[in-house]
């Protein structure tokens, strides 16, 4: 669920990295460069790309929407065309009887198996509309923090992929224990290695 609903979960990443002497210019550069791109009128299985917060079919980020003081706003959207595994495997099937019906033939080939196989899918693939998944993303670039709403540990990766690709700098997840070490005075943060967990009662 997104950071604009009333509820959110969300995982804290620290922004790694320099960026360039104008920063704004620059993020809007890689932002519009690696903005989503639609495949509904393609037969492309993939895609994924930056698209406004307020609206996942605006890829445009007119009037530098995806800005609001020191922060970058957006949404990771990602399209993926999927076919479900059961029902290929029961149109191929039903296509190697068929086969094996019209050449009059006891059984086929493992070359001719894979090759029914892949045409399936292939028409499969463009039948199928594009599943549309969309995680919000706050960048605080005063203190060099990323919230990123969702707690799905494969959308994380693919996030900390994205960014890297997108703007040359990497994120780090933060913990309580990494929060501390930023947070607390050096005396104070020198004794984070001797803590051991404590239960309380």
């Amino acid at each position: 669920m997104g950071f604009l609903k009333g509820t959110a979960s969300f995982v804290r990443f620290r922004v790694e990295g320099d960026l360039p002497p104008s920063p704004m210019d620059f993020i809007a550069e890689r932002v519009s460069s690696f903005s989503f791109r639609d495949i509904d009128d393609s037969y492309d299985e993939y895609s994924i790309g930056w698209v406004s917060v307020m609206n996942m079919f605006d890829s445009a980020f007119n009037y530098s929407s995806h800005l609001c003081g020191d922060y970058v706003v957006l949404a990771l959207r990602i399209d993926e065309r999927k076919v479900s595994s059961a029902i290929l495997k029961k149109l191929t099937q039903k296509e190697e009887e068929r086969v094996k019906r019209e050449k009059q033939i006891p059984k086929i080939s493992r070359t001719m198996k894979v090759e029914i196989r892949e045409r399936i899918k292939t028409e499969q693939m463009r039948k199928a509309i594009p599943l549309p998944a969309v995680y919000d993303v706050c960048w605080n670039l005063a203190d060099s923090t990323l919230f990123f709403f969702s707690t799905s540990k494969k959308a994380q990766t693919v996030l900390e992929d994205f960014f890297k690709e997108s703007f040359g700098l990497l994120l780090r997840q933060q913990t309580p224990y990494t929060i501390a070490e930023q947070l607390l005075p050096g005396r104070l943060s020198e004794k984070l290695p001797s803590l051991s967990p404590a239960l309380f009662l």
